[in-house]
């Protein structure tokens, strides 16, 4: 009996299958692509990086166990690159032993499915990291539209990404990016003491704001341009601990947005909106959306 299609994507989804068995990748192609997915195929790690470098893939589908280099450190090198880490990767693997788990998602891996493969499992796992993976990316692309920027940082200090606003604005505080190490010292004492502040050329300040854990081993730092002291409204934001989610809401708020508004942009129910704008208004210490809406369009002014 044919299964019920999973929820295919809206707009064709690129995938990369990495496999060096052929049946297994002719049996994920035509399934992918009945789903409406276009499909890039890779039989090692030498090819998986070649396909990258011509097309980056919303999603991989990564054998664990392939000649040569295997999945584990291809995905390692997949997640050392800036460009490429926020591409959720999915291992496929025969070794259902704890330590092989274990050693899939310490290497960056979002999930695994073991072999012999069930098409149906497959797709409905793929489905959801794609779509938070959308989600995840258009929430980190309203930051940089608010005038502020961002960085993800793995569970070593490492950049996992970073949205074009902090890149241009850490380029121009710290210079280019060669030699890591001032930046890593520069974010990981925004991580120890809340926030750090660092000059601009244009005589501004650059700060970065330890906003906590987004995910597993993932710390996000918020960072924004303001004038050479900050104000009143700057330190009592950031003293309020926002959560990631909350900042969120509290962008779209200063920018005029309707609680419905907020719903639609962040993909939650206005009912959702209306508890975290209770937990905004008590954290800054205001009663209404228009004093969290003045503090927070103070800041962006200031950006």
């Amino acid at each position: 009996m044919k299964a019920e299609p999973v929820m295919p994507p809206a707009v064709s989804s690129v995938v990369l299958v990495v496999d060096d068995a052929p049946d297994t990748l002719r049996m994920l192609c035509d399934a992918l692509a009945i789903e409406g997915y276009t499909v890039l195929v890779a039989r090692d790690a030498i090819e998986a990086l070649e396909r990258f470098e011509m097309a980056v893939p919303d999603a991989v589908l990564l054998d664990a166990i392939m000649p040569g280099e295997n999945g584990f450190a291809l995905c390692r090198r997949l997640k050392s690159e800036p460009s490429w880490a926020h591409v959720p990767v999915i291992f496929m693997t025969g070794l259902a032993e704890t330590e092989q788990i274990v050693e899939g998602f310490a290497s960056g891996g979002v999930d695994y499915v073991v072999k012999p493969l069930k098409i149906p499992e497959v797709l409905a796992r793929l489905a959801t990291h794609l779509r938070n993976a959308h989600v995840s990316r258009l929430a980190r692309e309203a930051v940089d539209v608010a005038g502020l920027g961002v960085v993800l940082l793995d569970s070593q200090g490492r950049i996992a990404w970073r949205s074009p606003q902090a890149m241009h604005w850490l380029e121009e505080a710290l210079g280019p990016q060669d030699d890591v190490t001032p930046l890593k010292g520069w974010l990981q004492a925004a991580i120890t003491q809340g926030e750090t502040l660092t000059p601009l050329p244009n005589g501004s300040q650059l700060q970065a704001q330890y906003l906590g854990q987004t995910g597993p081993g993932e710390t996000m730092i918020l960072l924004r341009q303001g004038g050479p002291a900050v104000n009143a409204a700057h330190k009592r934001l950031s003293g309020a601990v926002l959560t990631p989610r909350e900042t969120e809401v509290l962008s779209w708020l200063a920018k005029g947005k309707t609680n419905r508004d907020i719903a639609d942009i962040l993909g939650m129910s206005p009912r959702t909106v209306n508890k975290h704008l209770e937990h905004i208004f008590e954290k800054l210490g205001v009663e209404t959306r228009t004093a969290a809406a003045a503090i927070a369009s103070s800041l962006l002014q200031d950006a």
